[in-house]
C-alpha cells in the first residue's frame, strides 16, 4: 500500500495492519517520506492507535531501518531504560555492576530535556568524559571493560529521529504507540538478550498516573518481547527523588558515593533500586536463577568494590582522569555558592512536587529548556530530606548549589515551595510498586 493510502486510512479511523507500517517506518529512514507525511502519520496514530502487531512492526522497521549492532562475546548482552526522572543517577551505578556480573553493557543514552535529567549529562560533568563514540569504539570499551554510557550515532535508528522531530511540533509526543517505538526502536538495536525497563510513575515522572505508566510498561514489555528480546519493567514511584539530590556533578558524586559504599547513608533508595533492576535482569539473561539471586549478585559487585573498579575504568576508556575512581572528588566541579535551607517548623516531610524541585534545578541552570542550551554541571540541590522524615524547627531539608546568591535565593524559596510539612506520621509509598514480565 502506498504511504498517501496508509494517510488516508489512517484519517478515516483503520489502524495500518504490519506490512503498511513497515513500508512507512523504511520510508522515513530512506527520506522518501516527507516532514508532512511524518507529521500525518503521528496524528493519525494518535487518532487511532495501531494494533500490537502493529506496534511490533513499527518498531522493528524503525530498529532495521539503521545499524544494529552484533557481537561475539562470552556472556549476555544486556541493558536497561528508564523512562526518566529526578536525582536518576541509577544507571552510573547499574551499569559497572552489571559488568562486573559477567553482562555486556552497551547503554546508549541520551541528555536531558524539560525537569528530567539525562545521564550523558551527568557524565559530561567529569572532565575529558567522551560520549560521542563511533560504534567501533563503543563496541571496543564494551568488549574490554564490560560497559560502556554513550550517546545513540547517526546511524542507529535514523526514523525515530524523523518521527521525533515531527512528534514535538504536531502535539503527538503523548502517542503509547510512539512512544513505545522511539524507545525501544534504539534499546533494540543495541542488540541485546535481555532488557529491563524502569517505567516511573508519581510527581516527577513523565506519566505522573500510575494507570497511564502501568500500561505504557506493559506495551514496552510486549512489544520487546515480540521483537525477541527478554524483558520485564519495573513500575517505581518518582513521589520523591531516587538519590537525596539532583543536578549534575551532584548525581556523580551520588553515584560514587554508592559506588564506594553501598551501605551509606543517602545510598539506600538509589541502591534498592539498583539491586532490583540488575537482579531482574541478570535473571532474564540467565546468569542469575531469579531476580532475587540476581539482586544479590548485584549487591556483591557493589560492596567488593568489583562494580566502582569497572566504572573507573569506562571513564578512563571513554577520556576521562585514568585515577577517576581514586580522585573523584578532587576531579569534579562545585559550585561557588552553597546556600542550606531549614525548615521553619517542626513536622514530617509529607510531600515533595518532585517535577517542581527538577524544574528549579533547570532554572538554576542545571538542564534544558531546549536543545541548544548550555549546562552549568555544578548547581542543583543536594541533601534532600526523604518523605516521611521526622524534622525540628531549624533542621536542614536540603542545600542548594548555585552560580551565586540571587539564584541561590530564588531556588531555595522554589524548593521549600516544593516540600510539605504535615503533623502526622506518613508511609511513603513503596519504592517498586510492581513488576511486569
Amino acid at each position: 500500500m502506498s504511504v498517501r493510502s496508509t494517510l488516508s486510512n489512517l484519517r478515516a479511523g483503520k489502524a495500518p495492519d504490519a506490512k503498511d507500517v513497515s513500508a512507512f517506518a523504511a520510508g522515513l529512514a530512506d527520506g522518501s517520506v516527507s516532514d508532512a507525511q511524518a507529521g500525518a502519520f503521528a496524528m493519525g496514530v494518535c487518532r487511532t492507535p495501531l494494533s500490537r502487531e502493529g506496534r511490533a512492526a513499527l518498531t522493528r522497521a524503525m530498529r532495521d531501518g539503521g545499524d544494529v549492532l552484533s557481537w561475539d562475546l562470552d556472556g549476555p548482552v544486556v541493558d536497561k531504560h528508564s523512562t526518566g526522572g529526578v536525582g536518576d543517577c541509577v544507571s552510573l551505578v547499574l551499569a559497572p555492576a552489571l559488568a562486573a556480573c559477567g553482562a555486556f553493557v552497551p547503554m546508549i543514552s541520551g541528555r536531558g530535556l524539560g525537569h528530567t535529567g539525562g545521564t550523558l549529562d551527568k557524565l559530561a560533568a567529569i572532565p575529558g568524559f567522551r560520549a560521542d563514540l563511533t560504534t567501533g569504539e563503543m563496541q571496543r570499551i564494551v568488549r574490554e571493560v564490560g560497559c560502556v554510557i554513550c550517546g545513540a550515532t547517526g546511524d542507529i535508528a535514523p526514523a525515530d529521529r524523523r518521527l521525533y522531530a515531527v512528534r514535538d511540533v504536531t502535539g503527538t509526543v503523548e502517542s503509547l504507540d510512539l512512544i513505545v517505538s522511539s524507545i525501544l526502536s534504539k534499546k533494540l538495536a543495541e542488540g541485546p538478550e535481555a532488557l529491563v525497563l524502569d517505567v516511573k510513575t508519581g510527581s516527577g515522572a513523565l506519566m505522573p498516573d500510575e494507570d497511564d505508566a502501568r500500561r505504557l510498561a506493559r506495551a514496552l514489555v510486549e512489544t520487546a518481547q515480540a521483537n525477541g528480546v527478554m524483558t520485564s519493567a519495573l513500575l517505581t514511584s518518582m513521589d520523591q527523588p531516587v538519590a537525596t539530590c539532583a543536578g549534575n556533578a551532584l548525581e556523580v558524586i551520588a553515584a560514587m558515593e554508592a559506588l564506594a559504599d553501598p551501605t551509606s547513608r543517602g545510598s539506600d533508595r538509589l541502591v534498592a533500586l539498583t539491586k532490583a533492576l540488575g537482579g531482574e535482569v541478570l535473571a532474564l539473561a540467565g546468569l542469575a536463577a531469579d531476580a532475587e539471586d540476581g539482586a544479590v549478585r548485584v549487591a556483591s559487585a557493589l560492596e567488593s568494590g568489583a562494580a566502582a573498579e569497572r566504572f573507573g575504568q569506562m571513564i578512563a576508556a571513554q577520556g576521562g582522569p585514568s585515577d577517576f575512581l581514586e580522585r573523584w572528588r578532587d576531579r569534579l566541579p562545585a559550585a561557588p555558592v552553597v546556600a542550606e535551607l531549614r525548615a521553619d517548623t517542626p513536622g514530617v516531610m509529607g510531600a515533595i512536587d518532585t517535577r517542581a524541585l527538577g524544574e528549579a534545578v533547570v532554572d538554576l541552570g542545571g538542564g534544558r529548556r531546549r536543545e541548544d542550551d548550555r549546562i552549568d554541571p555544578t548547581v542543583g540541590v543536594s541533601h534532600l530530606v526523604a518523605l516521611g522524615a521526622v524534622v525540628t524547627e531549624g533542621t536542614p531539608l536540603a542545600r542548594v548549589h548555585a552560580a551565586d546568591a540571587d539564584a541561590a535565593e530564588e531556588a531555595a524559596e522554589r524548593v521549600a515551595a516544593a516540600m510539605t510539612l504535615v503533623p502526622g506520621a506518613v508511609t511513603p509509598a513503596p519504592l517498586i510498586r510492581e513488576v511486569i514480565r
